[in-house]
């Protein structure tokens, strides 16, 4: 085996410029060849049968109600085989049939922040993921990038590093140049999800937040991004946060601006002893910065989802049992499992849900597709339960 050469001088900043450029480079390159024959992402389209499912209905129900054209037709494909509908009028006859499930007059948006400790748990793809099969049952969703790293921001299909500058981010809503969110949100390659952006720029809120909270009396450094979405959140019906992989200022935002909350979580020892970091890092800041000053901070749920579950691995139903004792009701009855599936969509920044026609196993696709699917249901289901409690709690002040 021949062996490399190993560079023996001095490495200096400028180098690491260089490096740094040249990366950027080959991110360009490598993000054309995945994404070809446009460089951008596709929107998902999907047949008559596809759509039926969505619906709750049968085919022919469907067939019946396109007599009455007053939803999108859709067109027959170049083999004039089937009917095609693109994702927008999917979810137009989706949110048709779907109506009674969708958010109610007087609630708005829920957000939820998918947040953990550690990196490399699947938290960017579960964020993706239910952002995106939230659209699919009719909700139309907010997704906001958190994390400096930019990698949720990468699966729509942008750059960070040369596409995004700081006023694409929450980088102007921490330096306090802006008070609402709207400034940066943008549409998608994905119909009913918007995005607020993130790139490197964004560790630069990690200094400005602790400058203000010095400087500005009254300035309350965890309520910023909570304040920010308040003027949208009446155009949303879900508002997904994606953290970075750290409890820092950002996460606390992203944390103190939610209803609810989701962990990715592997059954592995390692993932497990961070998750418990996570819990009691947060817990003794919230109590140094929150309880000493008199504030309370209430969530409609918070769910650990078992993520990239090897069932190969024979410590996973070890930690998985842990995972269990320690979370209990709040594990949610579905696991996410680690699949060839989930592994061939991350090296093309996709997810299942990009996925139209997969040439492995269908088996194993339908494993994986099944599993977010009733990943999503479940989140759907806690989210409607927090809308009953918005609406609730409403008529109460009322009275």
């Amino acid at each position: 085996m021949k062996q490399a050469k190993i560079r023996n001088t001095a490495i200096n900043l400028r180098d690491i410029a260089d490096q740094a450029q040249f990366s950027a480079e080959m991110m360009d390159q490598v993000r054309s060849a995945m994404l070809n024959p446009t460089s951008r992402k596709k929107e998902l389209s999907m047949h008559l049968s596809q759509l039926a499912g969505y619906c709750g209905v049968e085919k022919g129900s469907l067939m019946h109600r396109m007599a009455k054209g007053d939803l999108p037709q859709g067109n027959l494909n170049t083999t004039g085989s089937r009917r095609e509908f693109t994702l927008s009028e999917a979810r137009a006859w989706i949110r048709s049939y779907r109506k009674d499930k969708l958010r109610p007059a007087g609630a708005e948006a829920i957000t939820i922040a998918i947040s953990n400790f550690k990196g490399g748990v699947g938290k960017t793809t579960t964020a993706m993921t239910l952002a995106q099969g939230l659209t699919l049952l009719g909700h139309r969703v907010l997704v906001i990038d958190t994390d400096p790293q930019g990698s949720l921001t990468t699966l729509f299909g942008i750059l960070p590093d040369t596409e995004i500058t700081e006023t694409d981010t929450i980088l102007p809503l921490a330096l306090g140049e802006e008070t609402s969110i709207r400034y940066a949100i943008r549409p998608t390659y994905w119909d009913g999800i918007d995005l607020v952006a993130a790139a490197p720029c964004l560790f630069g809120a990690e200094f400005a937040l602790p400058a203000r909270q010095t400087q500005e009396p009254g300035f309350e450094f965890w309520n910023v991004l909570n304040l920010g979405i308040d003027d949208v959140r009446g155009e949303y019906d879900v508002i997904v946060i994606d953290s970075p992989p750290s409890l820092s200022y950002i996460t606390i935002n992203a944390i103190m601006a939610s209803n609810g909350l989701v962990m990715p979580l592997p059954p592995n020892a390692l993932d497990y002893a961070s998750a418990s970091q996570f819990w009691n890092l947060f817990s003794d800041l919230s109590n140094e910065m929150l309880t000493s000053r008199g504030i309370d901070k209430e969530f409609d749920f918070i769910h650990v989802l078992l993520s990239r579950v090897d069932s190969s691995e024979s410590t996973s139903d070890i930690v998985r049992s842990w995972v269990q004792a320690t979370y209990k009701e709040k594990v949610l009855p579905v696991e996410i499992p680690k699949t060839a599936v989930t592994s061939t969509a991350s090296t093309e920044f996709s997810t299942v849900y990009d996925i139209q026609k997969y040439d492995g196993n269908a088996r194993t696709f339908k494993r994986a597709r099944d599993a977010y699917d009733q990943f999503v249901g479940y989140v759907e289901s806690s989210v409607r339960a927090a809308w009953a409690n918005q609406i609730s709690a409403s008529k109460t002040q009322k009275i």
